[in-house]
């Protein structure tokens, strides 16, 4: 008998547990409850918060406000990351508080990069050929007499 399938994504508990955490952390930072003069100075924000199938480790991605400093921002996360597990222990109910790593969140400089791309001379010459392609197609299927008479 052959295996089953293996899910492709995390699972809906990953996904709902990974909120819950991306919430505590976006609190505790907001509110100011970390006393280190690093964050203090920062605003950060917590995008995503993914969970291993175990739920034991938790990767947390961040990027401070403006995108600068982040370096420094990620050490002072790293220093005061037994604080923030027992936090996340108290806050979200689980059986196992998960260990926490911190890493730098790069789809906003993936979302830049997309987005020169699609400005580019090429693919604006390309989208517009398409564009007329898709019109000229409904032009010709739509019918000659469109119009209703009112004298009907």
């Amino acid at each position: 008998m052959a295996k089953p399938a293996k899910p492709s994504g995390p699972s809906q508990r990953q996904l709902r547990v990974g909120e819950l955490i991306r919430h505590a952390l976006a609190e505790m930072l907001a509110r100011g409850d970390i006393h280190d003069d690093v964050l203090a100075k920062h605003v950060i924000t917590v995008p995503e918060v993914r969970l291993s199938p175990d739920l034991k480790l938790a990767t947390a991605y961040i990027m401070p406000l403006g995108g600068q400093d982040v370096k420094p921002v990620l050490k002072a996360l790293e220093a005061n990351k037994r604080y923030m597990r027992g936090e996340i222990a108290h806050r979200v109910n689980l059986k196992y508080a998960p260990d926490i790593r911190f890493r730098a969140d790069e789809s906003f400089a993936e979302a830049e990069r997309i987005d020169a791309l699609l400005d580019t001379e090429q693919v604006r010459r390309d989208t517009l050929v398409e564009r007329l392609k898709i019109d000229q197609d409904h032009e010709d299927q739509a019918p000659e007499n469109d119009r209703r008479d009112d004298d009907r």
